[in-house]
């Protein structure tokens, strides 16, 4: 009986592999593979990757039956005529979309104008689907992880939390399914066909005008327990923006073993913000007038009810921006934490870009991964349009290398060939509040058409 039951899961590994495996790979380009001592005990996951042929027609996801997740987003101008903005060609993902702009007069120049008719706004409305409760074997890996992290199988709080958490890790995914939204109340609008790995990602033109800044989008005739809804914020194309990243900036983690990264992730009872970064981020909220908040983490996107639930907690609303990834073992989610980090997140940096090229940016991060890098090449490859870059300088955890990580030259050499005074390295969030106080009133004053104090709109706060 066992060398039949290898044989048909062979049988299907293969038929997955023909059909599904070439664009599972290209829709996660940034996904690493999985290294063989985390291989050797997380579990396979391969059967939440359904066989899909290639000629089968896109069919709806049924709310009464599957789960589905509209994550938060960010709704942007539609680029008008005479716009430059050539880094719209450049977003190397797939599954990434921009704005539908057709050729304007000057085409040859890099102008562009809006296709069709709208309200000039648009988002993009990124979707999983899964099927509720589909995933194998959950009771035995939920066991597997609380052995090897040494915790009592008689602890039956942590086995409920960690069963919870590991779900949206096994339950199958819906590729090529459409989902029809209520927008706000305004409209609907159909999204999909979903990509192999279950996520539908595709941008939006708007139809109405929004009266508030915020709206929320939800599933047509969806049951409330199988769904997420999202929240829209409306970025007018002027004003500022904060990308920030997640680990060990504004969420305590402070590991990058192995176990630790689970311990953190499917253990811990609520994860824990920075001390003294929910106040700096209400106090930019309140100083930049509601800057549009980016989120941009290189967990994936399975983890994001748990991510929105802590943003939701303790830091202003905003866009949280995950891997796409779609391993096929667990052990991906530990790979993805510390591989191509940096890639990843240049890469969505210039989404954002695409959708918000005239705002003023501050970028925060921290140390311990490729932050100062990532932040670095983008100040440079974007003159003014970033502001400032403010990196936590993070020690203490074990298997770092703090002297390497937080040397002066890394900093420096990190951002070579822009001025000193945009960035600076942090231990004190009350450092950081007094130079967004700085940054504020300079872009007041370039508002009213001031000249700033240093005479140079492309210069952040001076670093001490």
């Amino acid at each position: 009986m066992n060398i039949i039951r290898e044989i048909s899961e062979q049988a299907r590994r293969t038929a997955a592999d023909i059909f599904n495996g070439g664009p599972i790979a290209n829709a996660s380009p940034s996904s690493p593979e999985v290294p063989e001592d985390l291989r050797s005990w997380l579990p396979d996951l391969f059967d939440r990757f359904p066989i899909v042929l290639p000629w089968s027609k896109p069919s709806p996801v049924d709310p009464a039956l599957h789960n589905i997740w509209i994550l938060d987003n960010t709704a942007f101008r539609t680029p008008q005529p005479g716009d430059r903005s050539p880094d719209l060609a450049e977003l190397s993902d797939p599954n990434h979309t921009q704005p539908r702009l057709t050729a304007g007069p000057d085409a040859a120049a890099g102008q562009t104008k809006p296709v069709g008719p709208g309200s000039g706004w648009e988002v993009e409305f990124v979707a999983c689907y899964f099927i509720k409760g589909s995933g194998k074997d959950i009771a035995s890996t939920t066991a597997a992880l609380m052995r090897h992290l040494n915790i009592s199988d008689d602890d039956v709080a942590t086995k409920k939390r960690i069963a919870a958490r590991l779900e949206p890790f096994v339950d199958t995914v819906l590729p090529n399914r459409t989902l029809r939204i209520s927008i706000g109340g305004e409209e609907e609008q159909v999204l999909g066909p979903s990509s192999y790995a279950g996520i539908s990602s595709g941008l939006h033109e708007l139809h109405f005008t929004p009266t508030s800044p915020t709206t929320q989008s939800s599933a047509v005739n969806l049951p409330p327990p199988f769904g997420l809804p999202s929240h829209t914020v409306f970025a007018e194309g002027k004003g500022w923006g904060v990308i920030s990243d997640i680990d060990d900036t504004i969420k305590f983690t402070q590991t990058t073993s192995a176990f630790g990264i689970l311990q953190n992730t499917f253990v811990v009872d609520e994860p824990q913000p920075i001390e003294g970064m929910p106040e700096l981020y209400a106090k930019m909220n309140a100083t930049l007038h509601n800057p549009a908040f980016f989120y941009l983490s290189a967990s994936p996107y399975n983890l994001y009810p748990f991510l929105k639930r802590f943003r939701e907690a303790h830091y202003p609303q905003g866009t949280i921006i995950l891997r796409d990834a779609s391993w096929q073992n667990l052990g991906g989610l530990i790979a993805s934490l510390q591989l191509n980090t940096e890639e990843y997140k240049s890469d969505r940096i210039t989404k954002i870009h695409s959708w918000l090229p005239h705002r003023k940016v501050i970028c925060i991060g921290d140390s311990t991964q490729s932050d100062p890098e990532a932040y670095g090449d983008a100040a440079r490859k974007y003159p003014g349009w970033i502001k400032a870059v403010f990196i936590r300088e993070v020690s203490g955890i074990a298997g770092m290398d703090d002297k390497t990580k937080n040397a002066p030259e890394r900093f420096e050499t990190a951002f070579r060939g822009l001025e000193r005074g945009l960035w600076c390295v942090f231990s004190d969030p009350t450092e950081v509040a007094q130079r967004v106080e700085e940054l504020s009133r300079d872009g007041d004053a370039d508002v009213l058409g001031v000249e700033s104090k240093d005479g140079d709109d492309s210069q952040g706060p001076t670093a001490q």
